[in-house]
């Protein structure tokens, strides 16, 4: 059998596959998007970027019910916007197998929060496992395939940071070519109605009962004979650091973490003397065996924030560290903007006019932080429409015109659409700036509605953003290059003295994927220090002693400092 080293992600795509999985529909969202992105090589297989979470989920419950394996991929703030779907999803059951995988993200690395997936299994009902490296990745998608179809259930998988982006060995299995079920219109089952409902969650709390019953014998919820001074019980990527930790105890590891396994834990906690729970996050697993009667340490130990580590382990049980060269100081570097950036223009503007700017999820949120600092609120995709909405109803007209939101165009597509539908309905005079750079930059790149490209690279229909804000009955609408900062500072202030509501598109693409001229500036003697330039938080820019300069290998030739340069100082090398 082929054996290959994969991330974590990668083996997701792979077990998908080898399940015989037929559709896949996702939003980008780091750690999860690579699964997506990997998915999408394998021909027997529909892949798509769906606009959002919501609308993946319910591609993929559709498909199962008519008859294929499906599955979605999610970050775990993700599974926020997605939840109403699976909610109902949850009491109706599946004909095909019907998967959601869902990555956490510990220690926040690229997230706003540090939410735990593992409440919304048990607050929908519907089982959820939990792999350990890459290996268990590909198996436990394909063993949650054949759950979902056993147990007539959506089934949860739960990853993490740590478990999408490290690589393992993985053995390779045969790829399936998807085999449709036989869909039969069940109106009893598939039409979640008041009266049907009710009898579909005395269904799924059968299941359920069932499920937790048969997890005890389940292979993946295992046993490891060790000391009977300490057993450990975990599950996840906290099983490779208990295990290499403290190396000595037994374990219980656990594949299924909702429902748990009870009677297995219970024969557990009989073998040893002292029982511990890790456990990244909240106290899930840990609450419900003390509820079980089982004493148990946990969080009294470990924390709740942030990503566990084998050293921390350690401390906790006073062993001595892992022996380990110091890492040297890193040079400290401020996040900033790419070079060539175009939202480093528009920023730079917002910031001198010093507008009320609520802003939302993706590159520009850079924009907060100095030497910029234009942006005063950042909450979840989508809702710096809204909010700039209620900044305006709740200070009044006059100081809603100076109030600016600031959303991507993939963030747009997500759930920027139906914030600003709201401020056409309810008569909102902000303003709304569109940033459209042409692909869904903070998660690598992907496209989405408005690029004209599929997952594949296939040509697509391309959504055009200023006609979708006029069917919404935005009737004020103006495309601008933020590079042209006479033109955009004109925009936003004809738009913020507008006794209406306003959309400003900022179209201009990524640096990264439309590379610039690529002559590079340099400062002249012209120079009068007076720090313009510096404001504009460019990485090519950098102050030497008295002097300022223009660091030639950095600079993509945008030519942004040299137009906010006051004195004509800054130009074009002469090669």
């Amino acid at each position: 059998m082929e054996k290959k080293i994969m991330l974590g992600n990668e083996a997701f795509a792979r077990g998908a596959a080898e399940a015989g999985a037929k559709v896949i529909s996702s939003y980008p969202g780091t750690p999860s998007t690579e699964i997506t992105e990997n998915a999408a090589k394998y021909d027997s297989m529909h892949v798509e970027w769906a606009p959002n979470e919501k609308v993946g989920a319910e591609v993929v419950i559709g498909a199962g019910i008519a008859g294929a394996r499906a599955m979605t991929c999610m970050k775990h703030v993700g599974l926020n916007v997605a939840a109403d779907p699976l909610f109902t999803a949850a009491y109706t059951g599946v004909n095909a197998g019907i998967v959601f995988v869902v990555a956490d993200d510990n220690g926040c690395y690229s997230s706003q929060n540090e939410q735990d997936s593992r409440f919304y299994a048990r607050s929908a009902g519907v089982p959820m496992l939990e792999p350990a490296d890459s290996k268990e990745c590909l198996e436990y998608v394909k063993l949650a395939f054949e759950l979902s179809e056993k147990y007539d259930t959506v089934m949860m998988i739960r990853s993490n940071t740590r478990i999408s982006h490290s690589r393992g060995v993985v053995e390779l299995g045969e790829i399936q070519i998807p085999e449709l079920k036989k869909y039969e219109k069940n109106t009893g089952k598939y039409v979640a109605m008041p009266a049907a409902a009710r009898k579909l969650h005395i269904a799924q709390e059968k299941r359920m009962k069932k499920f937790a019953e048969d997890s005890s014998r389940f292979q993946i919820n295992r046993i490891e004979e060790g000391s009977k001074e300490m057993g450990i019980i975990t599950s996840g990527i906290c099983y490779q650091y208990a295990k290499e930790a403290v190396p000595e105890a037994s374990f219980l590891k656990l594949g299924s973490v909702n429902p748990l396994p009870k009677e297995l834990i219970k024969e557990f906690a009989e073998k040893v003397k002292k029982t511990f729970v890790i456990e990244e996050g909240q106290p899930f697993i840990e609450e419900q065996i003390k509820a079980m009667g089982i004493n148990v340490c946990g969080k009294d130990l470990f924390t709740v924030q942030g990503e566990y580590s084998v050293n921390m382990i350690k401390e906790v049980f006073r062993k001595p560290l892992a022996d380990h060269e110091k890492a040297g100081e890193a040079p400290v570097r401020p996040p900033l903007f790419c070079a060539g950036c175009p939202h480093r223009a528009l920023f730079y503007l917002l910031g001198k006019m010093k507008k009320t700017v609520t802003g939302d999820i993706g590159c520009y949120t850079l924009g907060s932080l100095p030497p910029t600092s234009s942006m005063d609120t950042c909450l979840c995709m989508g809702a710096s429409i809204g909010m700039a909405h209620g900044f305006e109803k709740a200070r009044g007209e006059e100081f809603g015109k100076d109030v600016v939101a600031v959303i991507g165009d993939s963030t747009f597509f997500h759930s920027g659409i139906t914030g600003l539908i709201n401020m056409v309905y309810n008569k909102s005079k902000s303003t709304v700036l569109i940033l459209d750079n042409r692909t869904t930059g903070m998660t690598g790149h992907q496209d989405n509605p408005a690029t004209g490209k599929d997952i594949k690279g296939n040509d697509s229909p391309e959504i055009s953003i200023e006609e979708l804000c006029r069917a919404c009955g935005v009737q004020h609408i103006k495309e601008v290059d933020p590079f042209d900062l006479k033109e955009m500072e004109a925009a936003i202030n004809e738009g913020c003295e507008r006794d209406a509501l306003s959309v400003i598109i900022s179209k201009r693409p990524c640096a990264l994927i439309v590379k610039q001229p690529g002559t590079p500036y340099m400062i002249t003697e012209e120079c009068k220090k007076c720090g313009i330039c510096m404001g504009i938080g460019c990485q090519a820019i950098e102050k030497k002693g008295e002097d300022i300069v223009i660091i030639p290998e950095r600079c993509v030739g945008c030519d942004l400092c040299s137009r906010v340069c006051p004195f004509g100082a800054i130009v074009k090398e002469d090669r």
